[in-house]
């Protein structure tokens, strides 16, 4: 989910705090052990081969199945919205272990006025402004399960955002199946955490409709079920399946959605038709519904209801959205295998032009291309975006996008959303424990497709001093990464998006080079896709395909919040005689170590840069080394190219007096 912009605003803020508080701190301080840091670390193992020691699926790793078709009506009234359902789940425990009780996902309670979320939201509001809504919360009608051939109906037990659903007889382990169907309604929210909701513009009401039927709940070999209530900031958890879906909704409207639309020649226009198979083929826009079609008796029909049916495969969610607003326009993608797919977008007239909403098709387009070169090829075949009143949001091939986004704005909304679509939408994290894992991860891709799109057209311009932006804005948090999205300070959640993303810079930049760690990072990516990967798979993955032990890193980045102070404490001569040989002293002062990389500056000219491993800290805090030089020293400059977050600079610059 979008974060980046607000949270920057909040880091420039702190920035004052993080310099008052390193140039307080007396120059003396050492607070650096070397057994803490470089002590032995035995990440945590699951049972039965499940996870390899390589960071991969185990020989024995399984996970469950969770297929759904769907029936939804949205319902359009002057005072009230709302979606009317059913939902089959066809549920596979591929697992060892029988179960007596299935758990699912009720989300829209978290719009009940009752509800965990809204008890947890300060009375001043926050961004997700779970406050609940005077009718929010999901109706289950009837939950009824067929087992063996034989169809029972069950009285769930609903707590809070989740429902058990207790069997007759236990479902059986090693690919035994279930069938269960529930009957639901609920109402729209206006503003649904951010997430989804309904937003009224000129010619219509934009619906962007997610978290929308009941779900099954992850099963899998680390935690069994996972039943974190979802209560605003932490987002989701899901199986993989195949979705069949039917959204009935009023005749005038337009639906998109995840997924690929079944009934084309039932729902659109020859006309709408034959402009979506030009956009199939076209690497430029091609509009599908123009702006002043909106509206229009020949764009829809004005009476009566249709049923928009769309289909997507092996996929964890799916989303939708409607409205009688959408201009809608679509353009080719071209992936590396040679397969081609849509990106399209569903705008207001309030967001159209050539400085916003009309690129985003553009901005779509390419950030799919980026994403499938650079990484894994995006597995579906459709994705679309759509302006509502989410300020940014992410489910498998759709995105929400805020309204008013223009120039680069726009773009950066865009290609972090729909790179959710590699995390966790195809390497498939939980989210609601780990945020880190998806939203960090999410982060780091996106400064590569930045930097790409369009020659650089929104890169960031001047010198790069982005570790220093990111760590003022962490510097002060009480929390570590590890730090379950619920539990974590208010202000603080921004660092699962820029420290994650740091880190990754570090290791590419600084620790291990880029061939080194865009191969490992590769190898996690393959061997998890469409999987559940823990935090501590991508741990030993990268450890083991990088040829490195990196726990060193890994514990203080994600468990801590360790901070890194490098320092130049002294230069002296061999025999008081700079041609002899400069004796150099570094000094490593807080908790948090890495690799040295030093600018050396002689009063000859000459100018070098030497590379000092993190190895050299594994004893104590402190290094002596011999530099040969042929003149004085006539400065030292730690991290020149100013990769790393140290939180006091000026003990990284030695002049000669």
């Amino acid at each position: 989910m979008h974060y980046i912009k607000n949270y920057l605003l909040v880091a420039c803020g702190l920035l004052t705090v993080a310099l008052t508080a390193s140039a307080q701190a007396p120059a003396d301080t050492v607070k650096y052990n070397h057994s803490d840091l470089f002590g032995p670390i035995t990440w945590p193992t699951t049972s039965n081969g499940t996870r390899s020691a390589a960071g991969k699926p185990g020989p024995n790793y399984w996970q469950n199945r969770a297929d759904y078709q769907i029936h939804a009506t949205l319902n359009e009234a002057a005072q009230d919205t709302t979606i009317t359902g059913d939902v089959t789940i066809s549920y596979t425990n591929n697992s060892p272990d029988n179960m007596n009780y299935l758990w699912l996902q009720l989300d829209q309670n978290l719009f009940r006025p009752d509800s965990r979320g809204a008890a947890v939201t300060p009375y001043t509001g926050d961004r997700f402004d779970v406050k609940g809504f005077s009718r929010g919360g999901i109706t289950i009608a009837s939950v009824s399960v067929t087992y063996k051939g034989q169809t029972y109906t069950v009285t769930p037990v609903i707590t809070d955002a989740r429902m058990q659903v207790r069997l007759n007889k236990p479902l059986g382990a090693n690919g035994d199946k279930i069938q269960v169907k529930v009957n639901y309604s609920f109402s729209i929210p206006y503003y649904g955490a951010d997430r989804m909701g309904r937003k009224l513009f000129k010619q219509g009401m934009v619906y962007e409709i997610a978290q929308w039927y009941p779900r099954m709940c992850v099963y899998d070999d680390a935690e069994g079920w996972n039943t974190l209530p979802y209560m605003g900031l932490g987002e989701f958890y899901c199986e993989y399946g195949d979705f069949d879906y039917y959204i009935t909704a009023p005749a005038n409207m337009i639906v998109v959605g995840s997924g690929d639309l079944q009934n084309g020649s039932e729902v659109l226009t020859p006309t709408q038709q034959k402009r979506l198979a030009e956009a199939r083929n076209s690497d430029k826009t091609v509009t599908i519904i123009s702006d002043n079609e909106v509206g229009e008796a020949a764009t829809r029909p004005f009476k009566g209801s249709l049923t928009w049916h769309f289909k997507m495969d092996n996929t964890r969610d799916v989303s939708w959205a409607a409205s009688t607003a959408f201009i809608w326009d679509a353009a080719k993608v071209n992936l590396p295998s040679g397969r081609k797919c849509i990106s399209q977008s569903a705008y207001p007239i309030e967001s159209a032009g050539n400085n916003a909403w009309g690129r985003s098709t553009e901005y779509l387009k390419n950030s799919i291309e980026i994403y499938s070169k650079a990484y894994i090829e995006y597995p579906w075949n459709s994705a679309v975006n759509v302006s509502g009143v989410a300020l940014g949001m992410e489910y498998p091939g759709i995105i929400f996008c805020l309204s008013g986004l223009k120039n680069g704005g726009l773009w950066g909304d865009v290609t972090h959303e729909i790179g959710h679509n590699w995390f966790p939408m195809i390497v498939g994290s939980n989210e609601r424990k780990y945020m880190w894992q998806d939203e960090g991860f999410n982060t780091f891709i996106n400064e590569y497709s930045t930097k790409m799109f369009n020659n650089g057209e929104y890169a960031p311009r001047g010198a790069d001093n982005r570790a220093q932006s990111i760590l003022r804005s962490y510097i002060k948090s009480n929390d570590p990464l590890m730090t379950p999205s619920e539990a974590i300070g208010l202000n603080d959640y921004g660092q699962y998006y820029n420290k994650t993303a740091l880190g990754l810079d570090m290791l590419r930049e600084v620790v291990l080079g880029p061939e080194r760690f865009d191969f490992a990072f590769h190898e996690y990516i393959k061997n998890w896709a469409m999987k559940h990967p823990l935090p501590y798979d991508f741990f030993r993955a990268m450890n083991d395909a990088a040829g490195e032990d990196l726990n060193w890193f890994f514990k203080p980045w994600f468990f801590t919040t360790w901070k890194l102070d490098q320092a130049v404490e002294s230069v002296t001569y061999e025999a008081n005689d700079p041609t002899n040989g400069a004796i150099i002293t570094i000094v490593n002062k807080e908790k948090m170590a890495m690799p040295v990389d030093l600018k050396i500056t002689q009063a000859n000219g000459k100018t070098e840069l030497l590379k000092l491993p993190v190895n050299v800290f594994q004893r104590n805090g402190t290094w002596k080394f011999k530099y040969p030089s042929t003149s004085a020293i006539k400065s030292i400059v730690i991290d020149p190219d100013h990769l790393l977050p140290d939180i006091d600079l000026k003990n990284n610059i030695y002049k000669a007096e």
